[in-house]
This record gives C-alpha cells, sequence and structure tokens, in this order.
C-alpha cells in the first residue's frame, strides 16, 4: 500500500465510520430517548433522500466548477460536527428533525465528494478505487463494533439510560477529525472543459429520459423505486427490531450485512456472465421477500439463526439488484449520456424512492404499533409481500434479453 493509498483509505474510512456511527442506532434512539411516532421515524431518515437530491446541486454546480474539492469536503464536515453536536443535545423531536435535516443536506453531498478526490490522485480508477472505497465498508463495520462491544451503548440497559445519545457525540469528533485532516488531501481543483457545460438537466440526468421510452427499461425503472419502499423497512426499523426481541449487541451484528455486501460485490461479475442481468436483478429482489419473512418468523431464541441469515441477505439485496441496476444503465446507455443516466438512477432510487419507502414505514410501523411494543411480524410481512409483488410483474414485464457485460469499472 502506497503512502497515497493508504492517505485515502483514512479519508474514506472517517467517511463511513461518521455515517455507521449513528445511522444505524437512530430508529432505536428516537423511539426510545425522544418517544418518536412511526412517522417521525420516518420523517428523520427520510432526510437522507432530501440531502440526496440536494447533492447534485452542491457537487454539479458548486464543486466542479469554483472550488477544490477537498475544501469543500473540510467545510461540510466541519460544520457537521457542529450539527451532530447539536443532534447529541437534542432533547425532543421537534429540536432534532431540523439538525438532521440540515447534517444529512451537508452530508449526502461529501460522498460524492470523497470520490472525487480519491478518483483524481489515481492511474487506473477501475483496478486502485475499489481497494480504497472498501476501508468505507470497513469504517461503517467498526462503528458498529463500537458501539456494541467497545461502549455497549446498544445494551437494554444503556439504551434504557440514554446511551445510544452518546453515538452522536462520537460521530461529531470523528467529523471533526475527518474535516482537519481533509485540509492535509491533495489539491483537487475543479478541472476546466471547453467542451461542455454542466447544467440542471445533466446534473438530475434529465437528458436521459430518451431511455424511458424502451420497456425493458421504464419496468426497470419503476421496479428500482418500487423496491425502495422495502428497503426503507431495513433501515428504519432493523436495529430497534433486535433490540426490542432482546439481541446483545445488535448494532455490530447488523455489520454482518455489510461484509456481506463486500463478498458478493466480487461474485457479482462472475454471476451476471453466468445468468445474465434479469436473473441478478430478480434475485436481489427476491432477497427483500425472503429477508422479510426470515425476519417476521425468526426469534432470538432457537430461530435465532434465521434473523442471521436475514442479515447477511444484504449483499445479495443490495448488489444483485442495486450494482446490477448500474451496470444495466451503464450498458442501455450513449457513451455521452452515460453520467446523466447514473444521475437519473440515483435520484430516482435514494431520492423518490426512498422517500416514498420512509413514508410508507412509518405509517405501517404505527399501525401494528402497541401499547406494549409492535407487532413485529405483521411489520416485516408488509414488506416481504410487497417485494414478492415487484417481483412477479418484474419477472413477466421485463423482456430485455441482450446480454451485458460487467467490468470493473462499473463495480
Amino acid at each position: 500500500m502506497t503512502w497515497m493509498t493508504a492517505r485515502l483509505s483514512a479519508m474514506m474510512f472517517l467517511q463511513f465510520f461518521i455515517w455507521g456511527g449513528w445511522f444505524v442506532t437512530l430508529g432505536t434512539f428516537l423511539s426510545s430517548q425522544l418517544g418518536a411516532s412511526g412517522g417521525q421515524i420516518g420523517m428523520a431518515f427520510s432526510t437522507q433522500s432530501w440531502g440526496a437530491t440536494i447533492a447534485p446541486f452542491v457537487i454539479g454546480l458548486i464543486a466542479d466548477r469554483f472550488f477544490n474539492a477537498e475544501r469543500i469536503l473540510a467545510l461540510l464536515h466541519l460544520v457537521g460536527a457542529v450539527l451532530l453536536y447539536q443532534l447529541y443535545r437534542a432533547p425532543d423531536f421537534g429540536t432534532f428533525y431540523p439538525y438532521v435535516l440540515a447534517y444529512m443536506m451537508i452530508y449526502m453531498p461529501t460522498l460524492a465528494l470523497v470520490n472525487s478526490v480519491a478518483f483524481r490522485q489515481m492511474r487506473d480508477p477501475a483496478l486502485e478505487f475499489s481497494r480504497i472505497r472498501v476501508w468505507g465498508t470497513v469504517g461503517w463495520i467498526v462503528a458498529g463494533v463500537v458501539i456494541s462491544f467497545v461502549f455497549a451503548w446498544d445494551s437494554k440497559a444503556a439504551i434504557a439510560s440514554g446511551g445510544l445519545r452518546n453515538t452522536f457525540l462520537m460521530a461529531a469528533l470523528a467529523s471533526l477529525v475527518l474535516g482537519v485532516y481533509s485540509f492535509t488531501l491533495p489539491s483537487t481543483a475543479p478541472l476546466k472543459s471547453d467542451t461542455t457545460r454542466t447544467g440542471v438537466k445533466q446534473i438530475f440526468g434529465l437528458d436521459a429520459l430518451g431511455l424511458l421510452k424502451d420497456r425493458s427499461y421504464l419496468v426497470f425503472f419503476i421496479a428500482s423505486i418500487l423496491i425502495c419502499i422495502p428497503l426503507a423497512f431495513y433501515y428504519q426499523n432493523a436495529n430497534p427490531f433486535l433490540a426490542d426481541i432482546g439481541m446483545t449487541n445488535p448494532t455490530a451484528k447488523m455489520a454482518i450485512g455489510q461484509v456481506s455486501e463486500v463478498l458478493f460485490m466480487l461474485l457479482l461479475p462472475l454471476f451476471i456472465q453466468r445468468f445474465g442481468i434479469k436473473i441478478a436483478l430478480l434475485m436481489g429482489m427476491l432477497a427483500w421477500a425472503l429477508r422479510y419473512v426470515l425476519f417476521a418468523y425468526g426469534n432470538n431464541a432457537d430461530l435465532a439463526f434465521m434473523l442471521f441469515t436475514g442479515i447477511a441477505l444484504h449483499g445479495i439485496c443490495y448488489d444483485f439488484f442495486f450494482v446490477s441496476g448500474q451496470i444495466y444503465t451503464d450498458a442501455k446507455t450513449p457513451e455521452r449520456f452515460r453520467s446523466s443516466a447514473q444521475g437519473l438512477i440515483t435520484l430516482a432510487t435514494y431520492g423518490f424512492g426512498m422517500l416514498i419507502g420512509f413514508w410508507v414505514a412509518g405509517h405501517v410501523s404505527d399501525y401494528y404499533a402497541t401499547p406494549t411494543g409492535h407487532q413485529w411480524q405483521s411489520i416485516w410481512l408488509f414488506p416481504a409481500c410487497f417485494s414478492l409483488s415487484v417481483v412477479l410483474v418484474f419477472l413477466f414485464a421485463f423482456r430485455d434479453a441482450r446480454a451485458v457485460e460487467p467490468n470493473s469499472a462499473n463495480i
């Protein structure tokens, strides 16, 4: 590992340590400490989607034109540290929500900024990027391990005494460190271009809307939005569910999903080459349905293996649908529209799809809430049935039989 690779890896580690340090346990914290309803928890999680919607403006209209990426990265993380500290101090949901909305508005653009800084230092991004990006996943995993095994903030006793509030303080300190560290990163000045001008249409992928005239791509596009509804149930409810049924160290055990994500990412090119893109997409959607059935009928006793299997399915759930979808989009799109097309599918999923998903998840959670807790089986069966419905529609409506050749640059 070269010195530059080590520096960029440290940047990625901190970037995702910050996010994983509070986002996984957010639902548990809000319900146990701030008395938030399912709808309010959905509002808090949906700030990720609002941030994803704003991010293209920050990157396309500001960072790519006027300022060095590493300086914007530093400034955003320093401001983020202040906002995370305010989240640590927030006494109720009314105070908490404006701060988490503001934080996600400035955090989501940093995901693209760290990529920009990393890519500009690489001679062969297709070969080098995955070696650096994997440290982001490691950072997310380490954050879960620290919460569960170092401080035990997600134990029943700690949750009852407000221990999860400390996750925001930990993330604030990490954000402060990354903010200062970013000033030492290599200069990443805006690239001058004499041939094209980035506008709102390109930033949001609107000049790739012609893809939707293709019937199969339209089916894939709609399925991508719909499958985000079950995805939101996992982000919003998995940690509160595991904590509620008495699983010890639930945050660290959920990191099994990130380990699975790395492993299945390596297998994905081989799977697509052998079985094709349609089967890969179907496998991803079926995995969502299976995961929620396992959650619905598993328990923390003799059927605990069902819960662990459901967590471990995250690699198939995410990689086989969302990463395969990026590959399919790249293959379907003319070269000059590829960046726009990726922006369009990102806006559709992490923007519109997740907004709808968190709204639905919040209302379903409220519907099945009881004075003593939640009817978790009913909550999990809703996204299981919904996922299966999307699978059936996709199975019969998607007919693109063209081969898609994955390559390392796409993944």
